[in-house]
């Protein structure tokens, strides 16, 4: 059972990390940016997107250290060819966040009115974990740390001489995300954050909300 329910986990991170980085490629697109749609990338097809160490070997072993964290492979876009040039790029970064908070609010709405009718625990129990890791996804990227989408909206509001000091921070990008997610009290926080919001997008009482997100699958 315990296994079942691991690999259920694990599907549910990866599809949504897959449509976090199919609506970054879609956001393009309709700007104008054709480079996802020539790569075969605007699909949901997980096999597309998937990234041996990002999509498989991470969310395994953050799972067992308590923090469960994954990437898909980037969806490229050229910046260059979006039509609008001054806030194409922070539409693009916007939607790989935008697309996991409206699962996580579309499943909220799903359990509420299904807790009418007494539904199974299971599905409760698979909704919340899409409703907290789809949160999770959200905030996390929604930090202002290259190479995470925050940092790209927060420089689409900076002045284009500080692209300079962008570059050099991205250099270092992935060791930044890494010292992030080692931090303890930043993943408490982010658990907490996550937990908050679930519960009050979904209804499901604290105390069966608790039972549901204390044990990792």
């Amino acid at each position: 059972m315990v296994i079942i329910q691991f690999i259920f986990f694990i599907l549910i991170l990866l599809m949504s990390v897959v449509i976090h980085e199919v609506s970054h490629g879609y956001a393009a697109y309709l700007q104008g940016d054709m480079t996802a749609k020539y790569q075969g990338r605007l699909t949901l097809n997980p096999l597309k997107h998937i990234d041996p160490i990002g999509s498989i070997i991470v969310p395994i072993v953050t799972s067992f250290l308590g923090f469960p964290f994954g990437w898909a492979k980037p969806v490229p876009f050229n910046p260059y060819n979006l039509r609008n040039q001054r806030w194409g790029e922070l539409l693009v970064a916007a939607a790989g966040p935008a697309a996991n908070i409206i699962i996580a609010i579309f499943f909220g709405v799903i359990v509420r009115l299904a807790l009418f009718t007494a539904p199974s625990s299971s599905f409760v129990y698979i909704s919340a974990w899409v409703i907290w890791i789809n949160i999770c996804l959200a905030v996390f990227n929604l930090i202002p740390i290259p190479p995470l989408d925050g940092s790209k909206i927060l420089f689409s509001f900076l002045p284009y001489h500080w692209s300079r000091i962008r570059w050099q921070i991205e250099r270092y990008s992935l060791i930044l995300v890494f010292i992030l997610i080692l931090i303890p009290i930043f993943s408490t926080a982010l658990g907490i954050t996550g937990f908050f919001l679930t519960q009050h997008l979904s209804g499901i009482s604290p105390a069966l909300l608790t039972n549901y997100l204390s044990v990792l699958p």
